[in-house]
């Protein structure tokens, strides 16, 4: 009887939660669709491989999840103290298309790992907890490809850190729990980071430091409210930011999120007229982890901060989100604009942390600054939730589990293992384009002029703006995508060649720092719809 209590008093709180926050916001589109509503283990972390599969994983150390590997192998740890004889799998790849699940073996714990996908299209994944803190993992996308790992990969144990692939292919592992300095992949020395140690406060809040990669070939790190830019080649700080404004902590535990705004690229020889520009939203006050242990659960921050990071003396332009949101996280879609789905309103990442979700996404326009609310899902999306775009121009959404193993009842919030595709409003107005005359694949090189068919659905066409965009869809985990980007081409001409049929020649990015080797989606825009992505690699 208590247990029929428990599940209806969550079922009625959630619908009040999303009937009040409906009828309080306007409505602008976009829909979610369930996937799959079970696919073994909860989305914790996630990419997206050149092959159109998505590789997820949780922790080794949950327990048993709901999927079995297949018969034969199984995963013995005699200092896991969940189960030390596991023959379920803690990774998987999902195929977006026919929603198939193929179960992959992971050995050592990969809880609050990071990682990145490399000019190869391998996803190199990098630390985690107890077993795994100084593992290397490989996955390479083919249909029998399965983990290889490289126990003493890193130098040193890394939890909690972030990385960033660079212009000469090498990935760069920050921070991370009690860590301070930063290495490469592959490893070879290990170089100190001031930064962090200064930005560590009595609830950390500078774990998983946001990075951006500029296109000066710099690396932007921003911990908690300070933020640098790094010059990894000769290991030196060459600029400090103004701090950002406001009562809130940006990094995990008080968990925000980041983007690199889209790099418009009007004239892509010259890599000094470049704008660059860093957006951060969301997060928590410095105090809120240590008070929500406490059962004390603050609001969470409701302000976006954007900040040139190319002029002379930038400073930090505020504004305000519609609401209230932490373990929020911001995808760059093909358009150029920003969603931001998941997370909480009250509350901070952490262990049942969280109250209050946040159903509603939001999409804010890079081109006239402005939010507009979305048509909010049904379910609840906190703590380990991800986001991250798929090739056809949907958001992939998946994950949530605030609670130390796998628990389906008599919690909060129960694990969450299904996954949704959110379709922004872009999907339903008509007038798609299709790319046409480019090989999956397609080899590119730096600087070079491209000529791309494209044609436009029946009742789609008329003279309207065009533009070209490359996207890399980069590594989710914690409110973050590392090695997201959205590259705006430089156009030349715009030709309609019969009747929907057009063709418009544009220039790859010229140099590494503004588009690093590897595989990016290529994207024809016309009139706000974007098309179908199609893989290319710059060599």
């Amino acid at each position: 009887m208590s247990f029929i209590i428990i599940i209806s008093s969550l079922t009625l709180f959630l619908l009040l939660t999303s009937l009040s926050s409906s009828s309080a916001l306007p409505q602008n589109g976009g829909k979610f669709k369930v996937l799959r509503r079970n696919i073994g283990i909860s989305a914790m972390h996630v990419a997206l491989l050149p092959n159109d599969k998505l590789i997820i994983f949780d922790r080794t150390d949950f327990g048993l999840s709901n999927i079995s590997l297949p018969a034969g192998r199984c995963r013995d740890d005699l200092n896991d103290q969940a189960v030390k004889h596991d023959c379920s799998a803690h990774s998987i790849e999902f195929n977006p298309k026919t929603h198939s699940v193929r179960p992959l073996t992971v050995l050592t714990d990969t809880w609050c790992s990071s990682g990145a996908v490399s000019a190869d299209g391998v996803l190199i994944q990098t630390g985690g907890f107890n077993d795994g803190d100084h593992s290397v993992r490989y996955f390479s996308p083919c249909d029998t490809c399965d983990w290889e790992e490289i126990k003493n990969g890193l130098i040193l144990k890394r939890w909690y850190a972030s990385n960033a692939l660079l212009p000469d292919g090498r990935i760069i592992v920050v921070g991370g729990r009690a860590r301070f300095d930063y290495e490469f992949i592959p490893k070879a020395s290990v170089y100190d980071l001031p930064l962090l140690r200064q930005t560590r406060d009595s609830s950390e809040n500078n774990l998983y430091p946001f990075l951006h990669l500029l296109p000066d070939g710099n690396l932007f790190v921003f911990a908690n409210t300070k933020s640098i830019l790094l010059d990894f080649k000769t290991n030196k700080v060459v600029r400090e930011f103004p701090e950002m404004p406001g009562n809130a902590a940006r990094n995990y535990p008080s968990s925000g999120s980041s983007v690199l705004l889209p790099l418009l690229l009007n004239n892509s020889e010259d890599i000094n007229s470049i704008k660059a520009e860093i957006m951060i939203c969301g997060g928590a006050e410095p105090s809120s982890n240590s008070k929500a242990m406490k059962g004390e659960f603050l609001s969470a921050d409701d302000t976006c901060g954007r900040l040139v990071v190319t002029e002379k003396s930038p400073e930090w332009e505020m504004e305000r989100m519609p609401m209230s949101r932490v373990m929020g996280d911001m995808v760059l879609l093909p358009t150029g604009d920003i969603l931001i789905i998941n997370g909480a309103g009250k509350g901070t990442a952490g262990w049942c942390m969280g109250r209050e979700p946040v159903l509603h996404p939001v999409i804010y326009s890079t081109e006239n600054k402005m939010f507009k609310v979305m048509d909010p899902t049904t379910i609840p999306r906190l703590y380990h939730s991800t986001a991250h775009l798929l090739t056809d121009g949907r958001v992939m959404v998946g994950g949530s589990n605030p609670n130390i193993k796998y628990e389906f009842s008599g919690v909060l919030f129960p694990t969450e293992l299904s996954l949704e595709a959110y379709s922004p409003p872009y999907l339903f107005r008509g007038g798609r384009p299709r790319i046409v005359m480019v090989e999956p694949g397609l080899e590119l090189r730096h600087g070079q002029r491209i000529t791309l068919g494209f044609k436009v659905e029946r009742g789609g066409g008329g003279e309207k703006e065009v533009k070209v965009t490359m996207v890399v869809p980069g590594f989710t985990t914690h409110s973050f995508t590392m090695n997201q980007r959205v590259l705006v081409l430089e156009m030349v001409v715009v030709n309609k060649i019969s009747g929907e049929s057009y063709a418009v020649d544009a220039f790859v990015p010229a140099a590494a720092a503004v588009a690093p080797p590897g595989y990016y989606l290529l994207h024809v825009v016309h009139g706000g719809v974007p098309s179908r992505g199609k893989w290319v690699k710059i060599k």
